[in-house]
């Protein structure tokens, strides 16, 4: 009966985290902490949400385990309790998309499929990005790319670029990644750079699929790092 009851009580622990994730919004939220650190405001504007429904769901993920917070003068500061729960969301989001028939048609509309960067492997990438061969940008926020990015990543968020192409070369493919597969400001960096004539393609993965396929990522305060 001892073991029962014992059994009983990890499961109903580890289901602790599925009950935290099985909110969409939820899911949501820990993608763009995941990203780096997040006042509830921050939160409430980027998933289009309110703010009393913000706050709720972030007691329960806090309840989880899944963030942890701190104060900051007026605000509260939310983050992902380790870089773990961003990979738990990348490998759910493969299972998913690996099941369900309506999730890979959603994303089909969703990314145009000649925005994607095929046929090459993370590690190819990472070699042609060592050594000059290509550019690969981070077009997140600048907070976020600080937080953390890919190996040779140079920062240009999406609000920029168009300001910033001068600064960019002409003779080398360029490669865009974002917050992964359901961010779209990869997709529209990617749109805007080929319309003004460079040879510009997007990859789905980024920060937390990078860390789920158990590679490196890099972090640095120099946005052109």
């Amino acid at each position: 009966m001892k073991e029962r009851q014992l059994k009983d009580l990890l499961y109903e622990q580890v289901a602790r985290i599925g009950k935290a994730l099985s909110s969409p919004k939820r899911l949501e939220l820990l993608e763009l902490l995941a990203q780096g650190e997040k006042t509830v405001e921050t939160l409430t504007s980027e998933s289009g949400g309110d703010v009393k429904l913000v706050s709720a769901h972030l007691r329960a993920l806090r309840e989880a385990r899944l963030v942890e917070v701190r104060r900051e003068g007026r605000f509260m500061v939310y983050r992902a309790s380790g870089a773990d729960v961003g990979a738990l969301l990348a490998t759910l989001r493969d299972v998913a998309e690996s099941h369900l028939v309506e999730l890979r048609l959603a994303l089909e509309q969703l990314v145009d499929a000649e925005a994607q960067l095929t046929g090459i492997s993370h590690e190819t990438l990472l070699e042609q990005a060592r050594r000059g061969d290509v550019l690969v940008l981070d077009v997140r926020p600048e907070s976020e790319y600080r937080s953390a990015h890919l190996p040779f990543a140079r920062s240009m968020p999406l609000d920029e670029l168009e300001h910033c192409l001068d600064a960019l070369p002409s003779d080398k493919p360029i490669v865009a990644y974002c917050r992964g597969p359901f961010c779209l400001m990869s997709e529209q960096a990617v749109g805007l750079l080929r319309a003004r004539g460079f040879r510009a393609a997007r990859i789905d993965d980024g920060v937390s699929e990078w860390l789920a396929h158990g590679l490196t990522v890099d972090s640095s305060t120099d946005p052109t790092h």
